[in-house]
C-alpha cells in the first residue's frame, strides 16, 4: 500500500535529520547533490526538495542557489571540533560563525630542543620556524598557539606569512597552500593548570588560576614524515572536543517500519 505523498515528505524530512544528527557533516559542510540523495532515499526529486524546504525554514540545512545544500549554522561560538577529521581552527570557526582575529604575534627562527630534534630527525640545536600567537574568539582570548615547522619546510617570506596569518589563517592552512601533502596528524590532549605568572596564562590575559586544555599536535605526510608540531592551549568554554563514533558509513535511509507500508 502506497502512502500519500505527503507522508514521503515526512519520511524523506525525518531520515535526512536523524543523517545530519550522527554528526557525520559539520556545520556548513556541503551535502551531496539532490539527484544522489533522492536515489538513496528511493523518492523523486520533488519530493526530495519539499522535505529539504521544511528543514531549511527550521535551519538544518542552508541552500544556495548554484552551488548546494548545506548543513545549517550554529550561533554557538565555542569551536565544536569531532576528531575524525583533519580541518584547521580557521575553517572550523568560518563553518560556526566564530570571528578569529589574531592578537600577539612572533615569527622567530629558534633552536629545536631534543624532543623536537627527535621527532624531526634532526640535530638538536637546529634553527627552525617558530610562531607562536595569542587567538582571540570573537575578540576575547580563546587560545594560545606554538607551532614549530619542520627546517626543510619550505614557507613564504616572513611578511607574507605574518599577513597570511593576521587574516585569520592557521599554520595547517599555510602548509596546504605551499603544496606540502598533509595527510594527518596525531594528537594528544591533556589537561593542565594557568596562573597568572606562567608565560602561556600571561600571553591569555588569565587573573587566576585556570584550568585549560592543550593539545599536541603532530602533523604528517601520508608517509608518516612530521612536517610540524604544535602545542594550542584552549580557555575554558572556547572548544569543545568530541568524538562521533558509528558502525559504518550509510546514507540517509527512511525508517524500516515505514518504508513497509509504501
Amino acid at each position: 500500500m502506497r502512502v500519500g505523498r505527503s507522508s514521503l515528505v515526512d519520511v524523506a524530512e525525518d531520515a535526512i535529520r536523524r543523517w545530519l544528527a550522527t554528526g557525520r557533516h559539520r556545520s556548513g559542510e556541503r551535502l551531496p547533490p539532490e539527484q544522489e540523495l533522492s536515489a538513496q532515499l528511493g523518492i523523486s526529486r520533488g519530493t526530495l526538495r519539499t522535505a529539504l524546504r521544511r528543514l531549511e525554514e527550521s535551519g538544518e540545512i542552508v541552500r544556495r542557489q548554484g552551488s548546494g545544500t548545506f548543513v545549517g549554522h550554529s550561533t554557538s561560538w565555542t569551536l565544536d571540533e569531532g576528531l575524525e577529521k583533519l580541518v584547521s581552527y580557521n575553517k572550523l570557526a568560518r563553518r560556526r560563525g566564530v570571528a578569529l582575529e589574531l592578537g600577539q604575534l612572533d615569527i622567530e627562527q629558534l633552536p629545536l630542543g631534543a624532543e623536537q630534534a627527535s621527532l624531526f630527525e634532526l640535530d638538536p640545536g637546529t634553527p627552525a620556524t617558530t610562531i607562536t600567537r595569542v587567538v582571540l574568539l570573537d575578540g576575547s582570548p580563546g587560545a594560545h598557539m606554538r607551532d614549530v615547522v619542520h627546517p626543510t619546510i619550505q614557507l613564504p617570506p616572513p611578511a607574507k606569512l605574518k599577513r597570511a596569518l593576521e587574516r585569520g589563517q592557521m599554520v595547517l592552512d599555510v602548509l596546504l597552500k605551499q603544496g606540502i601533502p598533509v595527510a594527518y596528524n596525531r594528537s594528544h590532549i591533556k589537561a593542565c593548570v594557568l596562573t597568572r605568572r606562567d608565560r602561556v596564562g600571561k600571553a591569555l590575559g588569565v587573573t587566576a588560576t585556570t584550568a585549560a586544555l592543550e593539545i599536541e599536535h603532530v602533523t604528517c605526510t601520508a608517509e608518516g614524515a612530521p612536517v610540524e608540531q604544535s602545542v594550542d592551549t584552549f580557555l575554558p568554554r572556547s572548544i569543545d572536543l568530541h568524538v562521533v563514533r558509528w558502525l559504518e558509513d550509510v546514507p540517509p535511509v527512511p525508517p524500516i517500519e515505514r518504508r513497509s507500508r509504501e
